[in-house]
């Protein structure tokens, strides 16, 4: 007696199951929470390269970069959000959700090349920016920045790309410490929160930027190895971002490896896990 019936069933069953979950795992993906890993040095010491967290798409509502986003490099595979939901693109706005504040940390898509960064939202519409000497300047008048000592990590390759740090205390040898001035910087709504300085180069005095309505402009906290608002996008920078290329909110982290794997538990950061984001 043949059991090829049952055993057909049984591979119906579980293909269905595989896409249901991968259907309610998109479903997630897109409404609710998108996963990030820091790939880059610009927002230190706010986040360090090896962090993962989930950003909030509720926060803001949803716009065709709500949906997600999948590049696996390895394996060829580039599908962004403009492939998923290309035709809502254009009209910049959005569904739901409130907007964003001065000094909310925010994953968006570049509004020329498609890719995520993560930057302080710094300008909103409206807004006069500008650089004075390493100081920012918002509506023509200087945020408060307090001297906060010295950020201080490892001369060591970081993150699966195998970055080296940037060091104002000049080139330092592997294993050395690598230096930085540390400073809190105080936005005009209060919010308060750390920001570095390397060196004095171009990004630290600028011209105003007046930031267009419906557009809202980015920095790194590691202001001087951030590419952001303060480069336009024909510079290859990132310039002005509409709303709609908004993803989400930053609030913690949940995660957070300094090897070059997740799987390398020897360099996890413990505490860094569920770590509040300011």
């Amino acid at each position: 007696m043949s059991n090829s019936g049952g055993l057909g069933a049984s591979i119906i069953e579980t293909v269905k199951t595989v896409v249901y979950a991968l259907l309610i795992a998109g479903l997630f993906r897109t409404i609710f929470f998108q996963p990030f890993w820091i790939p880059s040095a610009s927002m230190k010491n706010t986040l360090l390269i090896g962090d993962f967290l989930f950003v909030n798409k509720m926060a803001y509502g949803y716009s065709y970069a709500s949906c997600p986003s999948i590049r696996i490099p390895a394996l060829g595979i580039d599908i962004s959000a403009d492939d998923f939901c290309g035709v809502f693109r254009g009209d910049n706005d959005r569904l739901f959700g409130s907007e964003p504040e001065r000094g909310d940390i925010v994953v968006f898509r570049h509004p020329v090349t498609g890719v995520d960064f993560i930057k302080r939202l710094i300008g909103l519409p409206g807004d006069r920016i500008q650089m004075k000497d390493g100081i920012l300047f918002i509506n023509d008048t200087p945020v408060t920045l307090e001297d906060a000592g010295t950020f201080v990590e490892e001369m060591a390759r970081q993150g699966p790309e195998g970055a080296l740090p940037r060091c104002e205390n000049g080139a330092v040898a592997m294993g050395a410490p690598c230096e930085k001035s540390l400073f809190t910087e105080t936005l005009p709504n209060g919010t308060t929160h750390y920001v570095l300085n390397i060196t004095n180069q171009s990004t630290d005095n600028t011209g105003v930027f007046t930031v267009p309505e419906g557009h809202f402009f980015f920095m790194g906290d590691n202001r001087d190895n951030s590419t952001d608002s303060r480069v336009p996008q024909t510079a290859g920078g990132v310039g002005f971002v509409p709303l709609e290329d908004l993803v989400g909110r930053a609030d913690r982290v949940m995660f957070s490896s300094a090897g070059s794997s997740m799987l390398a538990f020897w360099t996890w950061r413990g505490d860094r896990f569920f770590h509040k984001l300011e």
